[in-house]
């Protein structure tokens, strides 16, 4: 089992990077790039490519992953710093009882059901507790036992895409967890979790927790 995480240290200056960062729906379709052209409808699912715009002491990058070996070389020139690397160790390493640290951004979010009037069948998005609930609630079946979690709200990822408005709500969550299940953690890290995932939602990433010395 095999997958490649790709990050991209962005060049701020670059007008491509400042067009996609205001446009979720234009970043969508940068990450698509990576990917063979002309797998068809659905290619995003078909590729499992997720991705997450994230900052840090660096500046802001991306990491980007697909199940399908991606093709850096379509990205624009100068658009920022690239390195590749393939998670089959991670992938095949998972076992019962390991603890990880972990980080998620996802569209924490539900569907209202009956009893709702009007908006039934509406999707709306879970914020603060509801929000922490929602991963908490997640987590078991995606194969892990939470130990701590710091949940901090994003800004919403919006665009616009054939003519319609894109927003989804963001919530970063961060923390150390304990591997309960390594095949149902294997599908959350390759199918992502929640709503919004071509829009920079639902991309699960883990480290090993090295004991202290």
């Amino acid at each position: 089992m095999n997958a490649w995480l790709v990050r991209i240290t962005l060049d701020p200056r670059h007008p491509q990077v400042r067009d996609d960062l205001g446009d979720a729906a234009r970043m969508h379709q940068r990450m698509m790039t990576l990917l063979p052209e002309n797998l068809g409808l659905g290619a995003r699912s078909l590729a499992g490519l997720l991705y997450r715009v994230e900052e840090n002491r660096e500046g802001v990058r991306i990491l980007a992953q697909t199940r399908l070996e991606p093709d850096t070389s379509r990205l624009p020139t100068g658009y920022g710093h690239v390195a590749t690397r393939e998670l089959a160790p991670l992938l095949d390493g998972l076992r019962p009882g390991s603890a990880v640290h972990y980080r998620l951004v996802a569209n924490a979010s539900k569907r209202l059901s009956r009893g709702a009037g009007r908006d039934e069948g509406k999707v709306i998005p879970l914020r603060g507790n509801d929000a922490d609930e929602w991963w908490a609630g997640r987590a078991p079946g995606c194969g892990l036992t939470l130990r701590t979690t710091t949940a901090f709200p994003l800004d919403d990822a919006t665009g616009r895409r054939r003519d319609q408005r894109v927003r989804h709500a963001l919530t970063r969550y961060d923390g150390i967890a304990v591997v309960t299940d390594p095949d149902a953690l294997r599908r959350a890290l390759l199918g992502g979790i929640g709503r919004g995932k071509s829009y920079g939602a639902g991309l699960l990433s883990l480290a090993p927790l090295r004991a202290a010395a």
